[in-house]
């Protein structure tokens, strides 16, 4: 009696399906970054005010206004082109893809003159004091993100373009959308704890 009862509970449940290895890595990857990311904030945070030289960062830092907007966007852009991949729009993927893809490389253009002009005009580097150390050690980690990002988000654009991108990688889409998602709310977090709080 027993072994038929668990035979008609079999047969009515569903399978059970594991979950994608892809998505699992990536959460995965996504939670350890977190977690390093945190360790970095934590300790901007510890070492605001501890510096015993300057420059200090209310006298050097300017708050990227326009550069967040075009990365924070750039979720958008991205969310844009995966729902275009879905629907097999190509044309459309292809278009917000690339626009993603140049708001990314606005930002960092960004930082890299922000960097330029903290180093030649304020001769404030990584070994300049505690507030040069934390900054370029906490910015510098997501801008290291951002062009791994950058470097995913234009290969695929690359292999878009030659027709190799179809439906079936429609979960690699999705999961370098994720990683760009991670990334841009990273950067909420280093904007109000170097540029909000920090100053």
């Amino acid at each position: 009696m027993a072994n038929a009862a668990t035979l008609t509970l079999t047969a009515e449940s569903p399978d059970w399906v594991l979950p994608s290895r892809r998505k699992i890595g990536v959460i995965s990857l996504i939670v350890t970054e977190t977690a390093l990311f945190t360790i970095f904030a934590v300790a901007y945070l510890f070492y605001i005010g501890k510096s015993l030289t300057g420059p200090y960062p209310a006298q050097v830092l300017e708050p990227p206004i326009l550069a967040s907007i075009c990365l924070l966007s750039s979720s958008v852009t991205i969310m844009l082109a995966e729902r275009a991949f879905r629907n097999e729009a190509h044309g459309s993927f292809k278009f917000w893809w690339l626009i993603t893809i140049v708001l990314a490389v606005v930002f960092l253009g960004w930082t890299a003159l922000e960097w330029r002009r903290l180093i030649y005009q304020h001769n404030l580097t990584i070994a300049t004091n505690l507030f040069g150390t934390s900054f370029y050690s906490l910015v510098g980690l997501h801008a290291t993100h951002v062009v791994a990002g950058l470097t995913l988000l234009t290969l695929v654009f690359w292999l878009s373009l030659r027709g190799v991108v179809t439906r079936s990688y429609s979960e690699h889409i999705e999961m370098i959308s994720w990683y760009w998602h991670f990334v841009d709310t990273v950067w909420v977090v280093v904007f109000t704890v170097v540029y909000i709080i920090g100053r």
